[in-house]
């Protein structure tokens, strides 16, 4: 057999195998993968017009998303703080009010015994607590680990290139390369577009609410440009918290709530969203769901929240591995060796 194609078969079986064996280790690296995309683009973005080295251009942006954050928490802290305090004052009483409503309903009476507070005083409901500080404390170690992953590639991504490369007999390295830059750009294209259309539906979910007197306007219209990360089921998640304070405002509160989640939903499915990806990345919506299915119940939350990005990044192999180098790819020319690097240019050698 070709040393390209036990290359290949090595990479495939390396990949396949992580996934089976520590799929939550593969997904950790991978949001790593991403943040340092994202770190290394903007680091480009900034050093390039200022003629420095793609290192400053990264602690420049750092610096400022750091100043960012500084300025609005000095500015919004106590608004912002003081809208948390009520979101977590409200919503017990907002539950009540669900209760009061649903408890004459036979199937409603399992649900509330299992949501009773004094539940938690009880052996599962103490197991519950462990195991949510645990997941807690895990998700916060990951974190950790995804920046420092994200900042090290962003600082010197050729360093991983390299050696992933030259794991490819040498006959294919070209073309690994190119897969790697057009995934790179992948990557880089999702985000940019990912993030500009959660900052819209979150300033838009906040004007909306604050226009009609909702309550905790800042912070649901926060909820909803964080959860907007997360397509097609992030939306469904921001909605529950806003519906359930609108309650307590009366039914012509929680219509009007639902109208505007609704729109901006619609205008960010059918209007924002295919106008930024026009030029960066476009998934078939019923792919997306169904790959955010799959991973959300072999996976869990954080197999839900990257679906959407190892879509993309697998439709960008297959198009180049499959359709390309292997169902598009030109047959040798009269007299040319297929099996000769070189005399394919941009496909995988035959043979």
């Amino acid at each position: 057999m070709a040393s390209w194609k036990v290359s290949i078969a090595v990479a495939i079986i390396l990949v396949v195998a992580l996934f089976v064996l520590m799929p939550s280790v593969v997904l950790v690296i991978f949001a790593g993968v991403l943040v340092g995309a994202l770190l290394h683009g903007g680091g480009n973005f900034i050093a390039r017009p200022l003629h420095l080295a793609t290192g400053y251009g990264i602690a420049i942006l750092v610096l400022l998303v750091i100043a960012a954050f500084a300025a609005v928490g000095t500015s919004t802290a106590s608004a912002i703080a003081d809208q948390v305090d009520d979101l977590v004052a409200e919503i017990p009483a907002a539950f009540e009010t669900l209760r009061a409503r649903i408890e004459h309903y036979e199937w409603a009476n399992d649900l509330i015994e299992r949501a009773n507070p004094s539940g938690l005083l009880s052996g599962e409901g103490r197991a519950a607590a462990t195991t949510a500080v645990s997941t807690t404390f895990g998700a916060l170690g990951n974190l950790v680990i995804i920046v420092f992953v994200g900042v090290y590639l962003a600082l010197d991504p050729d360093v991983y290139r390299r050696g992933a490369i030259r794991l490819f007999a040498p006959s294919i390295r070209p073309r690994a390369a190119d897969i790697m830059t057009r995934c790179a750009h992948t990557l880089k294209n999702w985000l940019v577009a990912q993030f500009m259309a959660m900052t819209i539906v979150g300033v838009l979910t906040g004007l909306g609410l604050w226009a009609i007197g909702m309550p905790l306007a800042i912070i649901l219209g926060l909820i909803a440009g964080l959860l907007a990360f997360i397509p097609n089921i992030g939306p469904v998640l921001a909605l529950l918290p806003a519906l359930l304070l609108a309650m307590a405002e009366g039914g012509a509160m929680m219509l009007w709530v639902l109208a505007i989640y609704l729109s901006v939903q619609a205008l960010e499915s059918y209007v924002i969203t295919p106008l930024i990806q026009q030029e960066k990345v476009h998934l078939p919506p019923a792919l997306v769901i169904s790959v955010q299915l799959l991973f959300g119940v072999m996976f869990g939350l954080m197999g839900l929240a990257l679906a959407m990005p190892l879509t993309a990044l697998a439709m960008t192999l297959t198009r180049e591995l499959y359709i390309k180098d292997y169902l598009e790819r030109s047959e040798p020319a009269a007299g040319a060796r297929p099996d000769v690097p070189g005399e394919q240019a941009g496909v995988l050698p035959h043979g």
